[in-house]
């Protein structure tokens, strides 16, 4: 079984902690939309790009967590990949945190298989995680946001709520192959929203998870470098 070492920040009301944390099981939660009008939305978006419609909704795929990493710089074949922002749930010493994470995707293999494209890229994480319970009583304030370098230019490309996607404690209990749990060791990435202007590739991808009332964030940031493809 592939695992991935990530020296992850815990923060809370306590105070910060900074340790190696070994994650054993990736899982990625598709179609995860609560309002079915904008997860029909980001369905299309990539039916326009040859993606099938999902069977069921959600749907929980599977990656080697090695592909999981908190480096600000990811090598991909060819220039045909672009992230999508997550919030990102973690079981770690039997404890729950939230992050925020980034799906990346080679969105020409996702037109041919979509569980074969979710393995071509690796998935980076914010190294910042915070304790869920200190978030679920205001989980609805939450906000997601990325922002992906443009013609030079850092541009808006994805925003909302994570109320957006179905409540995380939703997510987790439909997780059938941890028997309704997420199990200890395990990332879960939850979910994304509606590009604006489309899906589209980027040299440089932004991330962002913010809580207004506590009045943190959570950001992180890769570079995307293409790698030729020659056959």
């Amino acid at each position: 079984m592939s695992s991935a070492n990530l020296t992850f920040n815990f923060i809370s009301a306590g105070g910060r902690t900074t340790r190696a944390t070994v994650i054993s099981t990736a899982i990625i939660a598709g179609w995860t939309g609560r309002d079915k009008a904008a997860m029909e939305k980001h369905i299309v978006e990539l039916e326009a790009l040859g993606v099938a419609r999902p069977a069921t909704t959600p749907i929980y795929y599977r990656v080697a967590a090695s592909r999981l990493t908190t480096a600000g710089r990811i090598e991909v074949a060819g220039g045909e990949s672009s992230g999508e922002v997550e919030f990102v749930l973690a079981s770690i010493d039997k404890r729950l945190w939230v992050g925020v994470g980034s799906d990346h995707t080679d969105r020409k293999i996702e037109t041919i298989n979509v569980t074969a494209s979710k393995q071509m890229c690796e998935k980076p994480v914010s190294a910042d995680l915070w304790p869920f319970d200190e978030v679920s009583g205001h989980w609805d304030k939450l906000r997601l946001r990325s922002f992906i370098l443009e013609a030079g230019q850092q541009t808006p490309y994805q925003e909302g709520p994570v109320t957006t996607m179905q409540d995380p404690l939703e997510l987790i209990a439909g997780y059938s192959a941890g028997q309704g749990k997420l199990p200890d060791g395990a990332l879960m990435f939850c979910g994304t929203l509606a590009a604006k202007g489309g899906i589209r590739p980027a040299p440089r991808f932004m991330f962002e998870l913010e809580d207004p009332v506590l009045g943190r964030k959570i950001a992180h940031a890769y570079d995307v470098v293409s790698l030729p493809v020659l056959g």
